[in-house]
């Protein structure tokens, strides 16, 4: 079953069970996902239909970082609960361990010995893992991988 289709079929699961928190998050997925249908005049893949989770997603974690920063934490806390539901459609991310192993041995094949080469290292990583790691997060460890 399509990405598109899953969501569907959820949005319709949520709206019979009356869950309002999910009910909405669908709901803005969807408009977001015809939105893009309609920018780019053709049905939308899975990929695109992903990338746009990813998009919503992120705005959720900028969201609850503002509204905690503004101690605003019942803010925070419908966000959260919105980017839980949103998580449940992007794959598992890369445990620290697993992400430092793969900087490793991402640094051992390109042959990157310092910050010039710090392209090298996390555009094939982020090319190949894409939605599973975290740009910052990843930056930060080449960063100290290589200094």
């Amino acid at each position: 079953m399509s990405l598109a289709k899953q969501i569907e079929a959820d949005y319709i699961a949520a709206y019979k069970a009356k869950d309002q928190v999910k009910l909405g998050v669908l709901r803005h997925l969807k408009t977001a996902a015809k939105n893009l249908q309609v920018e780019l005049l053709r049905e939308l893949t899975d990929e695109d239909v992903f990338g746009v989770i990813m998009k919503q997603a992120k705005q959720r974690q900028d969201s609850i970082e503002q509204f905690n920063s503004a101690n605003r934490p019942d803010l925070a806390a419908i966000e959260s609960a919105e980017l839980e539901v949103l998580k449940t459609y992007l794959p598992q991310p890369l445990s620290d361990e697993e992400l430092s192993a793969l900087v490793d041995k991402t640094i051992a094949e390109t042959g990157a010995a310092d910050m010039k080469d710090m392209g090298k290292v996390m555009n094939p990583i982020m090319a190949d893992y894409k939605g599973r790691v975290d740009g910052k997060k990843l930056s930060a460890l080449v960063r100290e991988k290589l200094s």
